[in-house]
């Protein structure tokens, strides 16, 4: 029985960091029980973290939403949606189950434990969003409204609510006369539930840059940035190329260009014709 109150004690140490003793444990263990724990026990699909899952997300959205808001009152609806979204998309809440310690807590399916998912970024979000929705369920919504404002709040000021990645690279192709930019879904994987895509940036009809990610807009705006890094150092590559042939070109000149003040000095001239 040691491995079960090694998990007990590892409960007590998450329900401290998230702030919230619960009621209904059984809430938490089934946030951190991914499908594949479920479907090799032949458990019944309320036993993992789907459903909590989506509660979580929901949650998570109208809670980071409210402290945008209220950090910064004169933003623009715009603005916060892209702030908003950065905090709360995949990156972020891998951030967040990393800082909760998460993935050493997930119940996984052997196939899935030998295929690294304790830190597989998807698993890691996964769970957060249905962490959060277990609080919900286990103490309602102002509680776990709480909860989620005192877990994001220390990371609004990371949100830089620049403009995204896509509106960048559309900006950078106009401005170079290139064009257009065609984003193109080039694979899907993982199971119906869990999709992850795979999408490619394409200029001038040529693959510049891929992402992947949970939705097809996130796995769109990690291929832009990528494409954006990859074509500004293109850039500064050919710049300093160009540079080099300019340098080049003009030492030659100085080579080859006679001083003609000085062959002028020295030339006598044609003979003065006799009177």
């Amino acid at each position: 029985m040691k491995a079960a109150v090694d998990f007990d004690a590892e409960l007590d140490r998450l329900e401290a960091r998230l702030g919230h003793r619960f009621e209904r444990r059984g809430l938490l263990v089934r946030a951190l029980t991914h499908r594949s724990f479920a479907n090799e026990r032949k458990l019944g699909a309320v036993d993992d973290n789907e459903r909590l899952e989506f509660l979580g997300d929901a949650l998570l959205g109208a809670a980071v939403a409210a402290l945008l808001a209220e950090a910064d009152p004169s933003a623009r609806e715009g603005d916060l949606t892209r702030r908003r979204a950065e905090l709360v998309r995949e990156e972020g809440l891998v951030e967040v189950g990393r800082g909760l310690e998460l993935g050493a807590l997930l119940r996984l399916g052997k196939g899935e434990e030998r295929q690294g998912g304790r830190d597989k970024p998807r698993l890691l979000a996964s769970a957060v969003e249905a962490v959060f929705g277990a609080i919900l369920l286990d103490a309602g919504p102002e509680v776990a409204f709480a909860r989620a404002r005192a877990c994001f709040e220390p990371r609004v000021g990371l949100a830089q609510g620049t403009r995204d990645a896509k509106s960048r690279l559309q900006e950078w192709v106009q401005a170079a006369g290139r064009g257009p930019v065609v984003y193109a879904v080039i694979g899907t994987t993982g199971p119906e539930h869990e999709p992850r895509f795979e999408v490619a940036v394409r200029l001038d009809g040529d693959d510049v840059a891929r992402g992947e990610g949970r939705t097809k807009l996130e796995a769109e705006q990690l291929a832009a940035d990528g494409a954006l890094v990859a074509l500004e150092a293109r850039a500064e590559q050919e710049a300093t190329q160009a540079a080099v042939r300019a340098a080049a070109v003009v030492a030659a000149d100085a080579d080859v260009t006679p001083d003609l003040g000085e062959d002028t000095e020295s030339d006598p001239g044609p003979p003065a014709e006799p009177s």
